[in-house]
């Protein structure tokens, strides 16, 4: 009975992200819950971070680019990594903090895994641990599973790269308010001052992908949002600019695999 309540008393001390950083323990685990809509401010760890959404969406955003992270997907974050998180929809967010020379062959950027259901019974299971587990415990066990299952992750497309020339950034902005804009590439061009070939070199070479690959991504992006939201999808694809919800399943399908409802369900099983 000691034992447990010492535990208690050793998880409610650390429970603070700063804190954390602090314990002399390779993975330490956290859970937290947010409503729709809190935003984490942009910050950064000395830790690499596994976060994952057992319910809800997040967004995460660095300088470098958005990810996407619905249920049943988890995003990797590098240590030092300045980012900021948005929830969409009521928010279970359970996070590993990682040593990053405990996990010499971890991704150095983030992306996003998809979650096996054995991964996910381990990431609920390390957020309930002791933080300060005994070396040889069953809990150390559970942690190199843990590292061995993420080092086997599959990655899944739920990015999208921010440009850093100022006339594609625009059209990011204006994307990102509005991502059923149909405009052509010749129009944003007449927007902001340059030619359809110049915006097709800079956003070959800054997103590695066309203009219109990049725009789709925006939008699958925004609809995963929008579906967490519980948003109907005829509405999710008028206001992403297609001429019907067929059209936007369609899109849906070819690009993660799935139709909306399937992509939120099939990992339930």
């Amino acid at each position: 009975m000691g034992t447990k309540n010492n535990e208690n008393e050793t998880k409610s001390k650390f429970s603070d992200p700063q804190n954390i950083m602090k314990i002399p323990r390779p993975v330490v685990g956290m859970a937290k819950e947010f409503p729709s809509g809190h935003r984490i401010a942009s910050h950064l760890h000395i830790r690499s971070q596994l976060l994952y959404a057992s319910k809800g969406v997040m967004t995460v955003s660095t300088e470098e680019g958005i990810w996407v992270v619905p249920p049943f997907r988890a995003v990797w974050i590098p240590a030092r990594t300045q980012h900021r998180i948005k929830a969409s929809g009521n928010l279970s967010m359970r996070t590993l903090y990682i040593e990053p020379g405990f996990f010499p062959g971890a991704p150095e950027h983030c992306c996003v895994i998809s979650v096996s259901p054995l991964l996910r019974e381990l990431i609920l299971h390390a957020v309930k641990m002791p933080d300060l587990y005994l070396p040889d415990s069953p809990e150390e066990h559970i942690v190199t599973v843990i590292l061995d299952q993420i080092q086997n992750m599959d990655v899944t497309p739920l990015n999208l790269t921010i440009p850093r020339d100022s006339r594609l950034k625009e059209i990011f902005i204006k994307l990102s308010e509005n991502p059923g804009d149909n405009r052509t590439l010749e129009d944003w061009g007449r927007l902001v001052g340059a030619t359809r070939r110049t915006l097709t070199r800079r956003f070959q070479s800054e997103t590695g992908t066309g203009f219109g690959q990049w725009r789709q991504q925006i939008r699958i992006l925004e609809s995963l949002r929008r579906l967490a939201l519980n948003d109907p999808v005829t509405t999710i694809a008028v206001d992403l600019g297609y001429d019907s919800p067929s059209a936007f399943i369609s899109m849906f399908k070819k690009a993660l695999g799935k139709t909306p409802g399937q992509y939120f369900q099939s990992d339930r099983k």
